[in-house]
C-alpha cells in the first residue's frame, strides 16, 4: 500500500504517479522517496509501462525535502542516510519520465524535476535550490545537474542565493522544455508521454540512455556509444516493423522486441 503516492497505469502504457503529501506541500521525506523508487523499480520491468508522468498538485510539485526529518540527523546520521541510495534508483530508471510541474519545485523537488527527462511546467511554477538559507547545500544532485541544465552563472546564482526562478526563466535556460497554463500542465504532460509510449520501446530506452551519457562523456566517446546503440537496434523486430510500416504507409505495431 502506498501512503504518499497516487498511481494509475493508463491503457496507453503511461504510468501516472502523483506525489501526495498535500499537508506538507509534497515535501520529499524518506518514506515518499522509498515508495517512488519502489514504484519505478516495478515499472522498469513491467512491459505494460512505456513512459511515466510524475506530478504534484496545483500548489506544489514538491516544496523540498522534509526539514524536520533532516533536523534529527547529525553527521553520522547523514552518512548512513538511505536517501542517496533511493535517489540513485530513481536516476537509474530506464524509461522516459515526464515531470508535470505546477507551483513550487524547491530543493529536493527541483532535484526530482532534474531526474525527469522532459519537464512540462505551468506558468505559475517556481524552481529553486534554497538549501543555502539553512546553512547547507543541495545534496541530491542539485549542484551537478543544475549547472548542466542551466549553465554555470545561473546555477551558481540559484545555489548561492537560494532564490527561485520563474517558469519562464527556467524554460529560457533549458530546465523546462515547454510552458502551459497551470490547469493544462498535467494534460500536456500526459499527451507528451502518450506520444513517447507509441514509439518502439527498445529504441526509446536506448535513446534515453545515449542522451544521458552525453552529459557524462566527451563527444567522440558519445558518438561511438550512439553508433553501437544504433547498430544494436538493427537486430530488433520493432526496427523492421517501423521500416515496413513507413513503406506501407500504416501505423507501426511495436512489440518491444
Amino acid at each position: 500500500m502506498l501512503n504518499y503516492l497516487l498511481t494509475e497505469t493508463l491503457p496507453n502504457g503511461v504510468l501516472r504517479i502523483q506525489l501526495h503529501r498535500p499537508e506538507a506541500l509534497n515535501a520529499l521525506n524518506t518514506a515518499l522517496l522509498g515508495e517512488l523508487a519502489d514504484t519505478l523499480d516495478a515499472a522498469a520491468t513491467d512491459d505494460a509501462v512505456r513512459a511515466v508522468v510524475i506530478s504534484g498538485d496545483s500548489r506544489a510539485f514538491a516544496a523540498g525535502a522534509d526539514i524536520r526529518e533532516m533536523a534529527d540527523l547529525d553527521m553520522v546520521g547523514v552518512m548512513s542516510d538511505p536517501r542517496p541510495q533511493r535517489w540513485s534508483r530513481i536516476a537509474a530508471f530506464p524509461k522516459p519520465i515526464v515531470a508535470a510541474v505546477n507551483g513550487f519545485a524547491l530543493g529536493g523537488g527541483c532535484e526530482l524535476v532534474m531526474h525527469a527527462d522532459i519537464v512540462i511546467a505551468g506558468r505559475d511554477a517556481r524552481f529553486g535550490q534554497p538549501e543555502i538559507k539553512l546553512g547547507i547545500i543541495p545534496g541530491a544532485g542539485g549542484t551537478q545537474r543544475l549547472i548542466r541544465a542551466v549553465g554555470k552563472s545561473l546555477a551558481t546564482q540559484m545555489v548561492l542565493t537560494g532564490e527561485p526562478i520563474s517558469a519562464e526563466r527556467a524554460c529560457d535556460a533549458g530546465l523546462v522544455s515547454e510552458l502551459t497554463e497551470p490547469e493544462l500542465t498535467l494534460e500536456r504532460a500526459l499527451q507528451v508521454a502518450d506520444q513517447i509510449a507509441k514509439q518502439a520501446p527498445l529504441a526509446v530506452q536506448q535513446a534515453k540512455d545515449v542522451l544521458l551519457r552525453s552529459q557524462e562523456t566527451h563527444l567522440a566517446a558519445g558518438l561511438s556509444y550512439e553508433r553501437k546503440a544504433f547498430t544494436m537496434l538493427a537486430a530488433t523486430e520493432d526496427r523492421n516493423e517501423g521500416i515496413r510500416a513507413f513503406i506501407e504507409k500504416r501505423r507501426p505495431e511495436y512489440k518491444g522486441r
